[in-house]
């Protein structure tokens, strides 16, 4: 899939002399963040629902040591 990303000059030429810096395109670096950025947020909701589970789980100790 094709997709524009506007970016602003500063945000340009910072993505640009960073790309320059590691041999790579601007493409690979935008899309190497964007494999970060997901890769870390999808453990975060995987995190929050065992989190959630276990809350339920345990919700009654909780309750108790909240008392």
């Amino acid at each position: 899939m094709a997709m524009t990303l506007r970016l602003t000059d500063d945000e340009t030429e910072a993505l640009r002399r960073q790309a320059e810096n590691e041999g790579r395109s601007m493409q690979q670096v935008v899309r190497a963040a964007l494999e970060e950025y997901l890769a870390r947020h999808g453990d975060d909701e995987f995190t929050l629902e065992l989190a959630r589970e276990e809350a339920a789980r345990f919700s009654e100790v909780l309750r108790r040591l909240g008392e």
